[in-house]
């Protein structure tokens, strides 16, 4: 396992030599499955309505939302032309679908629970499909996983962020 390939352990600040480093590759098989799934979620062969620099620019906003500036400024260097958007709040997004497709997103970033079908059907008022819906929801879903990971590591590294 190269620790430097692997974003959760990175981002945690886990360096090949720590011994943090030596407990995870105990568990590389979560690890490996966890990089394994940020790549089906982020840089997917099949993008639908969201290619690979609007995915970023989410994950950025996501990252953000949960006050996790260093994994946003990880995910917004590949957003490119949608970087304004992982800035919650700005820019003005002038395009309807897109201010749905992100006003959804902050909700079930931060209050999951608060999620109803309204929403659901919000989305497909604006023209996104049913599988697109899914492909945001399992985005969304990842990073919360991914943030937690990373917190739980940074903690036992002796990191806060």
């Amino acid at each position: 396992m190269n620790v430097s390939d692997l974003t959760v352990l990175k981002q945690a600040g886990v360096t090949p030599d720590s011994t943090l480093s030596g407990v995870v590759s105990m568990r590389g098989n979560i690890i490996g499955m966890t990089q394994a799934a940020e790549v089906a979620v982020l840089r997917p062969k099949e993008t639908g309505a969201f290619p690979h620099d609007l995915r970023a620019a989410i994950a950025a906003r996501v990252a953000r939302l949960a006050g996790d500036e260093t994994l946003a400024a990880y995910y917004v260097s590949d957003a490119g032309q949608y970087a304004a958007l992982a800035v919650p709040g700005e820019p003005d997004i002038q395009h309807e679908e897109l201010a749905v497709v992100l006003s959804f997103v902050d909700k079930i970033a931060n209050q999951t629970r608060d999620a109803a079908g309204d929403d659901i059907s919000g989305l497909q008022a604006a023209g996104i499909a049913d599988a697109d819906i899914v492909r945001l929801c399992e985005l969304v879903a990842f990073l919360a996983f991914q943030i937690r990971v990373i917190s739980g590591l940074r903690l036992m590294n002796g990191k806060n962020k």
